[in-house]
């Protein structure tokens, strides 16, 4: 059974050479019980609402699998929140879920997949180091990409919960066939 191995959101808002000179992309996992609303995880902000946020982007999700497989390329601890997401999910291929989607996450929250996250720039920076060069081009290659969700119902949710795929429209893309056109 899938299950929500963290929930996160910002730690801090970071200096960045990006036009708005700050990013929230330094995300860390929450302890307790955290909840979830209709524009996403309490305590969480976006630096950029043009790009991120919102109803449509209320949640950022990232697989555990994924994270792991990049550790392995990067060499180093990639905890969660690291991507930028909200909620790193084990035993659920997030790419392969189809747009319309809609997980339950523990006793009360539903949310629904909407779109693929798209890196950019503030990503690479954030990556770094040796690594930044072509990040963009090449995380987006590995077809690693995580979903974005909207909120259909909110209520509060643990690490811990189990996620269950309650519906999966039949014949929508996949988060991976929407990024790749």
């Amino acid at each position: 059974m899938p299950r929500l191995v963290a929930v996160c959101a910002v730690h801090q808002l970071r200096p960045d050479a990006g036009s708005l000179g700050v990013t929230a992309i330094d995300k860390r996992a929450l302890e307790g019980s955290v909840r979830i609303g209709p524009y996403g995880v309490r305590s969480d902000v976006q630096a950029s609402r043009k790009h991120h946020g919102g109803l449509d982007k209320a949640v950022y999700a990232y697989s555990a699998a994924d994270a792991e497989y990049w550790e392995s390329e990067l060499g180093r601890d990639l905890y969660p929140g690291w991507f930028g997401e909200n909620l790193r999910i084990e035993g659920l291929d997030v790419n392969a879920a189809r747009i319309g989607e809609v997980w339950r996450i523990g006793d009360t929250v539903e949310l629904e997949v909407t779109m693929p996250r798209t890196p950019c720039a503030t990503f690479a920076r954030w990556v770094g180091g040796r690594d930044a060069r072509g990040w963009v081009k090449r995380f987006s290659d590995a077809g690693r990409l995580g979903a974005y969700l909207r909120v259909r119902r909110s209520g509060d949710v643990s690490a811990g919960d189990a996620v269950e795929v309650v519906r999966s429209p039949e014949g929508a893309p996949t988060v991976l066939e929407v990024y790749r056109g």
